[in-house]
């Protein structure tokens, strides 16, 4: 049976791993650059600052990947244009998103700046954690425009097949990172010690040449000469600016309402003390790392599904995503397993404190356990993001999440008092939901494409 699956699916495999492996790895270049500030904050600056590198990073990404979710709404878009030879179309949808994204990243500066600054201080944290957190997220909330004109030209880029230059930037740019994050916050060749602010400077220095050069690549390279031939720098019109914002606004809140439930669970266990919030972020970055393998599936499923789409070969579409799901599996079975193996050793890469190590440990036996759900239900997002089907999916988000998950957590951790255990229960649970519904939704929807077809 594993065999006749296999010969099945094999082309699909192949042509989708080709797809996904550069998208992983600069999908891992998001989050690398959190987890380098984890690791060199918690190596050289101690619990307390990792303390509020974890209080930050659960803020400041409800933020960021509202600012992501919007610039995904270009790629299925250019997928289904480009499936459909509809090139000039691609060049006119660039100029809409590239301003909706510009305007976007400074809108959500002003939101982290006059905003979420503003309220850290009242969310029941340890003052010494929240002294060390204003001056990394002011850093950090600047950042987040030159991002977004990166995330423009990467997805762009991406939802024409070009996968492998945006990874390139994201490795060259994560390795510039560390080394800055290190001399800063070490204080080394004459800088003065930074602390944790030094983590912040050296991501926004990477995300500005990370933007710079991917614009260049995209402007200058032959391979979108084709493309680019109705782009026009301002131009902006309202029907690709709808089409754009009706796919990515809903991707946006679907984002928010899982990111938000872990970086809402990290506030909550902040209350418990510094060691439970230091131990989460250890456990949450780990696990968000191998979520960003199965995101970076699931986005090269968002481009087949949108070139199937394009040429309206609904077979093709449906086991295409299908062997997405295949893939995604087999990859999470792999980290669940490392994750409960390796429980106890993982930790000593963030930190030396005991009582960290202690709870993290137990936290990432849990990690393995929703690792499947976990990428199971982005997957889904992915394909039905494909056809366009955005509404039902960000429902079924908010679901899962915020009216099962964080509310379970809650109850479990502190009503039962099982601590920060109860509370990752809470989001794990959440989690499975999310998986089933969107499977579903995904199945009730391809197959409904491929009944209607008039082929």
């Amino acid at each position: 049976m594993l065999r006749t699956l296999y010969t099945k699916y094999k082309p699909y495999y192949k042509e989708n791993l080709i797809l996904a492996t550069p998208i992983v790895v600069s999908q891992i270049g998001h989050m690398a650059v959190h987890i380098a500030d984890s690791v060199i904050v918690g190596q050289f600056a101690g619990t307390v600052q990792l303390a509020a590198v974890s209080l930050v990073n659960s803020l400041f990404t409800i933020i960021m990947v509202l600012g992501l979710g919007l610039s995904y709404g270009l790629t299925p878009l250019i997928a289904k244009q480009n499936g459909g030879k509809n090139y000039s179309e691609c060049g006119r949808l660039l100029s809409n998103s590239l301003l909706i994204n510009a305007v976007s990243g400074i809108i959500l500066y002003l939101l982290l700046h006059f905003g979420t600054l503003s309220i850290i201080g009242h969310l029941g944290q340890s003052p010494e954690v929240v002294a060390y957190a204003k001056p990394y997220l002011g850093l950090l909330a600047f950042s987040i425009i030159p991002l977004m004109v990166f995330q423009t030209f990467k997805q762009f880029a991406e939802g024409l097949g070009f996968t492998k230059q945006a990874m390139m930037i994201s490795i060259f740019g994560n390795i510039l990172n560390i080394i800055l994050g290190i001399i800063f916050v070490r204080g080394m060749f004459g800088i003065e010690a930074m602390g944790v602010k030094g983590v912040g400077l050296s991501t926004l220095i990477d995300r500005i040449l990370m933007a710079v050069v991917m614009g260049i690549y995209v402007m200058r390279s032959k391979n979108f000469k084709v493309y680019l031939q109705h782009f026009k720098l301002y131009a902006i019109d309202k029907i690709r600016s709808v089409q754009i914002i009706k796919i990515g606004a809903p991707v946006a809140m679907q984002y928010i309402f899982e990111i938000s439930a872990f970086s809402g669970a990290a506030v909550i266990i902040g209350t418990i003390g510094a060691a439970p919030q230091a131990a989460h972020q250890i456990a949450i970055t780990l696990a968000a790392l191998t979520y960003m393998v199965a995101s970076g599936i699931a986005s090269a499923a968002t481009i087949k599904t949108g070139n199937y789409l394009g040429q309206k070969n609904f077979i093709d579409l449906r086991r295409s995503a299908i062997a997405s799901y295949h893939v995604v599996l087999a990859f999470m079975s792999c980290t669940a397993i490392l994750f409960v193996l390796a429980n106890t050793l993982l930790p000593y890469l963030y930190t030396s404190d005991l009582k960290v190590i202690e709870i993290a440990a137990q936290l990432l036996i849990i990690a393995g356990f929703f690792q499947l759900f976990d990428g199971t239900q982005v997957v889904g997002l992915g394909v039905l993001r494909g056809v366009g089907d955005v509404n039902m999916p960000t429902f079924i988000t908010f679901l899962s999440y915020w009216i099962i998950g964080i509310p379970l957590g809650y109850f479990l951790g502190f009503y039962l008092d099982m601590g920060v255990r109860g509370i990752w229960y809470g989001l794990t649970f959440g989690l499975l939901t999310a998986s089933i519904l969107l499977f579903f939704r995904f199945q009730h929807r391809t197959r409904l494409l491929i009944e209607t077809s008039p082929n």
